[in-house]
């Protein structure tokens, strides 16, 4: 072997294992061929490589990625892609090359291409073809060809590890819903029988024929029934809530709302059963009405209002309304011990809860997913923001108008 053949293998060589590291590292593919073409060129010569995929839902087959690096590279749509190659490889699962007829001139090689069509093969599956293509020549010669398949073999790697990653993010998504799932049966289980507990301990105590209770005694046992009765309402209720929206089924009924009515009515039922609640309403200017839900947008306030009471109590809320261009704007502030920043991002997700409170908060982590399907569905939008030692604050915008009509599902 010469010096000189010597030489040019380990190039090729070198720019093989470049191709090889490129795809070991890449998780996306059309970055990768961006790097992969002009090094398999340095390999061996073409005009334009291009990748068709396998699947596709027109008749006629469209490039999914495609790149000139040769003669043509200006002429834009104007010369062949190598669609009519690619057809026949997706119908045969074979290698096909395509011979121009006639005489090749100088002035016509556009118009005379050849053309190799590979199908690319993951795990016995064809997911596309790769052709390459020469204006005017030279034929692919079977060097040619061996190098075109090992490439074409890379291009299969990329595709075998996008399907690997996609197959692993589908399993740690099923292995995290299987968590949620597990988290959320205990978690219901637990919040279920807490009241049902009290509820039936408590009446089983009234009902005793061997022991009479004074009339505050029965007062509080009754009491107790009451607010245990109310827990386990709101935790069926958010239950439900919560399967109506994952199903589209929970109905909206739009109508003329004034937003501080809504908040003022939640605020004295709420302190109904909170006597030491403080919060403040601060308004700014007249509240224009909008269309909306009131018995839903009461729903939201409540549960921030519960959410406030549970993780900061005893802490003075103080929500701000106010019109501003074309939307209404609720700020709920609540001064608790605020939130950690790593958790910020997953509060609205359905049975999410901080777990450095959840274990000595009652709650089922729906609230809030509940609040921003509501919300979103009053084509609005929510958001939190929250600061540790200085408490949480969410903001609300609700669009002035709106274009939905009544009795409408999300």
């Amino acid at each position: 072997m010469s010096d000189a053949t010597q030489s040019l293998l380990s190039r090729y060589l070198e720019k093989f294992v470049e191709i090889s590291q490129t795809v070991s590292q890449s998780t996306d593919w059309k970055p990768a061929l961006d790097i992969v073409v002009p090094l398999a060129r340095q390999i061996f010569i073409f005009d334009s490589m291009v990748f068709y995929l396998a699947e596709t839902s027109s008749a006629q087959l469209d490039a999914a990625y495609a790149k000139a690096v040769g003669r043509g590279r200006t002429s834009g749509a104007e010369i062949t892609w190598g669609d009519i190659v690619a057809s026949q490889v997706i119908k045969t699962r074979e290698m096909v090359i395509q011979t121009p007829t006639g005489v090749i001139a100088l002035e016509n090689r556009l118009e005379k291409p050849y053309v190799l069509g590979l199908p690319v093969m993951v795990k016995d599956s064809l997911v596309g073809v790769l052709v390459v293509i020469r204006f005017g020549g030279p034929v692919f010669d079977p060097d040619n060809i061996q190098v075109a398949k090992l490439i074409c073999e890379e291009v299969s790697h990329l595709f075998e590890r996008r399907q690997l990653y996609d197959e692993i993010s589908t399993l740690e998504a099923e292995k995290q819903l299987a968590k949620l799932q597990e988290n959320f049966i205990s978690t219901i289980s637990h919040e279920l029988m807490t009241p049902l507990g009290f509820i039936k301990g408590y009446a089983t105590t009234l009902l005793r024929s061997d022991a009479t209770f004074d009339e505050a005694t029965r007062h509080e046992l009754l009491t107790i029934i009451d607010e245990e009765t109310d827990r386990l309402q709101e935790l069926i209720d958010n239950v439900l809530d919560s399967a109506r929206l994952q199903s589209g089924a929970m109905r909206m009924e739009f109508q003329p709302v004034r937003l501080d009515a809504v908040i003022r009515d939640v605020i004295m039922r709420t302190r109904m059963q909170h006597k030491n609640l403080r919060v403040s309403l601060k308004l700014d200017g007249l509240a224009q009405p909008i269309q909306g839900d009131p018995r839903r947008l009461a729903q939201v306030i409540a549960n921030l209002i519960s959410n406030a009471i549970k993780y900061a109590p005893g802490a003075e809320i103080t929500i701000s309304l106010c019109q501003e261009d074309g939307m209404m704007k609720i700020a709920f502030q609540d001064a608790g011990p605020g939130i950690p920043a790593q958790y910020l991002p997953h509060m609205f997700e359905r049975f999410f809860r901080n777990p450095e409170q959840a274990i000595n908060v009652h709650g089922t982590g729906l609230g809030l997913y509940i609040c921003r399907q509501i919300i979103e569905a009053h084509k609005g939008q929510i958001t939190l923001e929250s600061t540790i030692g200085k408490g949480t604050t969410f903001y609300i915008n609700l669009p002035c108008e709106q274009k939905q009509g009544q009795d409408e599902k999300i």
